[in-house]
């Protein structure tokens, strides 16, 4: 290492993950005790400080694989927290990431190895720190991107009934959508394709199942709703 900028402040950066997932009609949030001061025994967010060698994208999937088990698991940045005295402990600045995944696809093996449990967003308890306002900055960013990019399909099974998908939709944006009007528009997307396969677990009488049609990735029509 080079002393260029040792008569300089030395901060520390962090990763601080956001998991969120969709399981018996609720948006679920992945969270755990912290198990050091400061804050030991506070319900947080998972995360960790960024090494030497580590990008800050590097870093959090590093995060993301302990927390979940998961690979190539979507994932974008939600922004970063600088406040000064966000972290009593020491000066941090978190940079936070918000992943979502499909919560059937969950080692949940891993919530007593990490603590951890699955909690409703609108039913959360009180987080650590400025944590509560990370989680609240992605939720609005989710809301203001499901119209216009595919997202909705990480929480979703591969294969789906359009009942769950409106339902889904319904879940994140907190409002209730026209079922007719909903209905119409998928039949427009090219992004969501009709299989010749029923869906007899869910559904008395045999919903037909859909998947996303990766290959429209391309497609220029935005969900709007």
């Amino acid at each position: 290492m080079t002393k260029f900028y040792e008569s300089k402040d030395k901060l520390h950066v962090a990763v601080d993950c956001i998991v969120l997932g969709f399981e018996n009609k609720k948006l679920k949030l992945l969270i755990g005790r912290r198990r050091f001061d400061p804050g030991k025994n506070e319900w947080s967010l998972y995360g960790g400080f960024v090494g030497h060698d580590e990008s800050l994208k590097d870093a959090a999937n590093r995060v993301l694989r302990e927390l979940t088990g998961l690979n190539n698991i979507y994932m974008r940045q939600v922004g970063a927290f600088g406040s000064i005295d966000r972290d009593p402990g020491e000066r941090v600045i978190s940079v936070v990431y918000m992943a979502l995944i499909n919560v059937a696809d969950y080692d949940s093996s891993l919530l007593d190895k990490y603590g951890l449990i699955w909690t409703d967003i609108d039913s959360m308890p009180p987080l650590f720190s400025d944590h509560a306002s990370m989680v609240k900055k992605a939720i609005e960013q989710l809301r203001d991107r499901i119209s216009s990019e595919p997202l909705i399909f990480n929480l979703l099974p591969p294969l789906f009934t359009l009942s769950q998908l409106q339902l889904v939709y319904e879940t994140v944006l907190g409002e209730e959508i026209d079922k007719r009007n909903f209905r119409k528009r998928v039949k427009t997307m090219l992004s969501i394709e009709k299989t010749e396969l029923i869906d007899k677990e869910t559904s008395k009488r045999g919903a037909a199942l859909y998947r996303f049609n990766k290959r429209s990735l391309g497609d220029t029509q935005k969900f709007k709703l």
